[in-house]
């Protein structure tokens, strides 16, 4: 009876979040991973090598329960926020933001209007960009993936892995929908492969 016990204080340790991100006064959540830079990506992408991490910007607006639901039941979740910190340069954006944004190919534009140049709607994004942009490009032209929405922990944490792993650079390696699947068969039959 107690090992039952054991296990089940264990899995609720696991599966409770940390303590929601607060909200800054720009009303969008601040995780403690996340950074705070001049949103000049070229020079955020090199402190991110620097660092021997991978870019990540997450576009995220006040209000958006979507955002308020990654942060509350996905990024604070101990296992996943441990990860994103060791691995990730996160660089937030607000989606109608004022703050300027150098983007890769030098236009210098508020959030809001990036935001438009790139095509964006929906919040939360997070775009993953490679350790290199060549000259000229955009930064959705050089993401190596775009999570557009809120997705479950699952979902979120194969993403940052498949990423974080170049998964997407290796010849005849799965596309992340395959290795997702993979990921949940795993998990469901206890594999820790």
């Amino acid at each position: 009876m107690l090992k039952y016990i054991a296990k089940f204080v264990v899995a609720l340790a696991v599966a409770t979040p940390l303590a929601a991100a607060e909200l800054g006064d720009d009303g969008l959540h601040k995780a403690p991973w996340m950074r705070d830079t001049f949103k000049d990506l070229r020079e955020d992408l090199q402190e991110a090598n620097d660092e021997g991490k991978r870019l990540a910007l997450i576009f995220e607006q006040r209000g958006c329960i979507y955002c308020t639901q990654m942060h509350e039941e996905v990024l604070s979740r101990p296992d996943i926020s441990e990860y994103i910190a060791e691995n990730f340069f996160v660089v937030q954006l607000n989606l109608h933001g004022d703050i300027e944004v150098t983007d890769f190919d030098g236009e210098v534009l508020a959030e809001k209007d990036m935001a438009r140049k790139w095509g964006l709607l929906f919040t939360p994004t997070i775009l993953f960009l490679p350790e290199e942009v060549e000259e000229g490009k955009t930064a959705p032209q050089a993401a190596v993936a775009v999570m557009p929405g809120a997705f479950g922990p699952g979902t979120t944490m194969d993403m940052f892995t498949w990423v974080n792993e170049k998964r997407y650079a290796l010849e005849n390696e799965e596309d992340f929908q395959r290795y997702h699947a993979r990921r949940i068969r795993e998990r469901n039959n206890g594999s820790t492969d």
